[in-house]
């Protein structure tokens, strides 16, 4: 179909358009499939931006850090600590090492134990916060070195763990788009049996058309303009619904982790403006194609 026959489809034709109900269950069918296909279509979309920017984010910040644990006994754990930071110090790729309070360390475990968890009564080990520079940190040689002068200390470049979340992060955009993939496919389907039963249920009146002259291009052009306004109008009106629902989300927060931040950011905002034109496109092919075939059908 060239762009040539696409205008002429969608240009008005008040004529034409008088062959289609402007009411009833395909009407009604049309407008709520686009409105709702587009309103899930909205928070989709917010999922797959959002997981994407928290692959990146903890991609990028869990890459410049490590952790050093210091594993020694009370009366050696100074020691080996201050050992184990001059060690850093001279190490190339370390921008920064400093070894975590106790107020720091207490701090992390609160979350599982309680605000009140007594440290200097636990054999809890020392921590040591790195942060990675140019040229970046040659780990194996690291744990070679510390091995060899600090016995206690244990490396930890978060490679172990840092791999699964970034991967779940990027499974989670996938799916976004998948799902989206997979709404456009259902909005289709849809308004194609929508058309068809509209079709069908003015067999009839098709065929007086045709008795008088009209052209099956005439006709489908009908449907076409019909079925594709109701979709951009259903698919606008879900997509406003949807980004009112976005905003509403909670904002990004430290505490609320990855549950929190699932909105749009900056121009992100612009792209959900798109579904209900990607709505009509969709409309129009399906029901194109479901006219083209169901005319020669009742030829």
């Amino acid at each position: 179909m060239n762009p040539a026959d696409i205008r002429l489809l969608l240009r008005r034709d008040a004529r034409a358009d008088r062959v289609v109900p402007p009411t009833g269950f395909t009407a009604h069918l049309t407008l709520f499939v686009s409105g709702a296909m587009a309103f899930l279509a909205v928070f989709a979309l917010a999922l797959s931006l959002a997981s994407g920017r928290m692959a990146e984010r903890w991609g990028s910040e869990l890459a410049g850090a490590a952790t050093l644990r210091i594993n020694a006994p009370a009366e050696q754990r100074a020691a080996q600590t201050q050992a184990a930071l001059t060690i850093l110090q001279q190490t190339p790729g370390v921008a920064s090492a400093r070894a975590l309070t106790a107020q720091e360390q207490s701090a992390l475990l609160a979350p599982w134990f309680g605000p009140d968890l007594p440290l200097d009564t636990l054999p809890v080990p020392q921590l040591i916060e790195i942060v990675e520079g140019d040229p970046g940190l040659d780990a194996a040689g690291l744990r070679l070195r510390l091995g060899a002068e600090v016995p206690g200390a244990v490396l930890d470049d978060h490679t172990r763990w840092r791999e699964p979340l970034v991967d779940g992060a990027r499974s989670l955009r996938r799916l976004g788009w998948i799902s989206i993939l997979l709404i456009g496919g259902a909005t289709a389907a849809m308004i194609t049996l929508a058309a068809n039963a509209s079709l069908a249920a003015n067999a009839q009146i098709i065929e007086v058309l045709r008795q008088i002259g009209a052209r099956d291009r005439f006709i489908a052009g009908a449907f076409v303009r019909r079925f594709t306004y109701r979709a951009l109008l259903g698919a606008a009106v879900g997509t406003i619904a949807g980004m009112a629902g976005v905003l509403l989300l909670p904002e990004a927060s430290d505490a609320g982790g990855f549950l929190t931040g699932l909105g749009f950011q900056g121009a992100g905002w612009l792209l959900p403006l798109v579904i209900p034109v990607l709505g009509a496109l969709v409309a129009f092919l399906a029901t194109a194609t479901a006219a083209r075939r169901k005319l020669e059908g009742l030829s």
